[in-house]
């Protein structure tokens, strides 16, 4: 039976690697439909919080539940549901766009690669560049071809590290209107950003990490930039080292 769920938790999550706790009592939830844009400085934990999501690496204590079941329980369709983008673009320089895309299609299995590799492309902008090599494209260029990689097998819970990095201000607005769409289709997301300005257009809920803390989770209606700023300057200076 195929796997889907409406959400993800995570409870109590702590990774530490030897005596350094990079992540301490992580604790949220993020439903169908929703998008968490999660705040740090570098170094606060964010990446190694993905990395557990997607299922790359083992939290040290607590566990994270897709629509109620463990890693363990949900199996091998798990990573099918899932789509990553870190600061690692997972994109081949020396493939053209349509080779990347169909790659990553047959890589799943899908069914249908020629048309969902289509799809990508004119989603992304990039049909006219099909069939030129990634290695000639400009950082934004490669962060939507990316992009487009990681939604390619329709995933529930897609998890973004730092995607807004190089981008000019035409590239954070194509990366918001991709995160609106995304979230309209009932997906679920992670967006973890030190920028203040990165994703929180978009945001659902705004968490702060700082020392491998989760010290703020707030719906983002409630916070204005003005607040959140402030939020974010005082919580981050004055976080103590997690024990």
């Amino acid at each position: 039976m195929s796997l889907d769920f409406s959400e993800v938790t995570a409870t109590d999550l702590g990774r530490h690697f030897g005596r350094r706790k990079a992540l301490s009592q992580v604790s949220f939830e993020c439903r169908s439909g929703e998008v968490l844009g999660l705040l740090g400085p570098n170094g606060a934990g964010k990446s190694t919080l993905i990395a557990i999501l997607a299922t790359l690496l083992a939290p040290s204590t607590g566990r994270v539940t897709y629509g109620g079941k463990t890693i363990n329980e949900a199996g091998a369709d798990l990573r099918s549901k899932l789509g990553l983008l870190g600061h690692e673009l997972y994109l081949y320089p020396e493939l053209t766009a349509r080779e990347n895309l169909m790659f990553f299609a047959r890589l799943y299995g899908l069914p249908d690669p020629v048309e969902r590799t289509a799809a990508g492309l004119a989603a992304a902008n990039l049909t006219d560049r099909a069939d030129d090599q990634v290695v000639s494209f400009s950082r934004g260029m490669r962060q939507r071809l990316a992009l487009e990689r990681a939604l390619i097998h329709a995933p529930r819970l897609l998890l973004l590290d730092e995607p807004f990095t190089g981008l000019d201000r035409r590239g954070q607005k194509w990366v918001n209107e991709f995160l609106l769409s995304f979230k309209a289709g009932g997906g679920t997301a992670v967006v973890a950003t030190h920028s203040l300005g990165g994703g929180l257009a978009v945001a659902d809920r705004v968490g702060i990490l700082a020392q491998g803390r989760l010290v703020l989770d707030r719906p983002a209606v409630e916070l204005s930039p003005e607040a959140l700023r402030r939020l974010y300057e005082s919580l981050t200076e004055s976080a103590e080292p997690a024990p």
